[in-house]
């Protein structure tokens, strides 16, 4: 008895039509009759009655019916658990991140997962949130590490809230801030140094200033995280920046807190609704719901 057999017969059952199942099947009906008499001639019992052109299923043909279905189903679970582990050997995961969390978050996320599942190739695409979603849309990303509130809200997106973190200030040593911690209206009329347009860290300190009833002065504007960091050191000016990529900074920056409420930006994992990820791209959200959940019990 073979599963081609088997699946034959129950397209045979539901169509109560041998032409009309081998169009279904994209078979030649000659070839599914064929297949289907051998069957009845392994079980020793025909399956069909053919009378005057009209299909019935025997008896023989009603008991084998539920079983066929399900020794189907089971083939088709089988096949796609084998398919799933074989993703985590040699598969591939397309995340997208805003270039802060390339740089604060995902290294050591991404060191545990690659240790873990070292076959796994990693994909990752840099862009701002609106652009990250998009890309999601387009099924051109599995997984996307987004700011929110998204700057489009989706349903047809799912997010996962991972964390929220602290916005700080950054200086070189040789430019003291006035004051610590410092006030949103501190940075009126601070040399300041901003990042590009897409990122979300430019849109959420202008929101912040023009909600105080001013507009930032930059010094320079356009840089990448790395340019930015850079041009702080240089003491071209200050910059607002995620807490995580002020702890990794290292040597050579100031880091001043915001006086409470201070700004902070909520983190969250984003896939499609109407799509499943793939395996190795829902192992991957597992550890960074893990990761997460670790450094907030340390926080604790």
């Amino acid at each position: 008895m073979q599963l081609q057999q088997l699946g034959y017969f129950v397209a045979v059952a539901e169509t109560r039509h041998f032409t009309r199942a081998a169009e279904e099947l994209h078979v030649a009906q000659p070839s599914l009759s064929q297949q289907i008499r051998a069957l009845e001639k392994e079980l020793g019992a025909e399956l069909f009655s053919r009378a005057r052109g009209n299909i019935t299923l025997t008896d023989a043909g009603e008991t084998l019916l539920p079983l066929a279905r399900r020794i189907l189903a089971d083939a088709e679970t089988a096949r796609h658990e084998v398919q799933e582990l074989a993703q985590l050997r040699r598969g591939r995961v397309r995340l997208g991140a805003t270039p802060s969390l390339c740089t604060g978050l995902l290294p050591d996320v991404l060191r545990t997962f690659h240790d873990q599942h070292p076959g796994i190739q990693l994909l990752i695409e840099e862009g701002g949130s609106h652009d990250l979603v998009r890309e999601l849309a387009r099924g051109t990303l599995d997984l996307a590490l987004v700011v929110l509130p998204l700057p489009t809200p989706s349903p047809a997106l799912t997010t996962i809230e991972l964390l929220q973190e602290d916005l700080v200030v950054v200086s070189s040593p040789a430019v003291a801030p006035p004051r610590s911690p410092l006030r949103i209206t501190d940075l009126r009329g601070e040399p300041m140094v901003m990042f590009r347009h897409g990122y979300d860290l430019r849109d959420l300190t202008l929101s912040a200033c023009r909600a105080k009833g001013f507009e930032p002065y930059f010094t320079v504007e356009g840089g990448e995280m790395d340019a930015v960091l850079g041009f702080v050191r240089s003491g071209l000016g200050i910059a607002v920046v995620p807490s995580m990529i002020a702890a990794r900074a290292g040597h050579g920056l100031r880091v001043t807190p915001l006086a409470r409420p201070g700004l902070r930006r909520t983190i969250a994992l984003a896939h499609r609704s109407d799509v499943a990820p793939p395996r190795a791209a829902r192992v991957l959200q597992d550890v960074l719901l893990a990761s997460h959940t670790a450094s907030a019990s340390d926080r604790v």
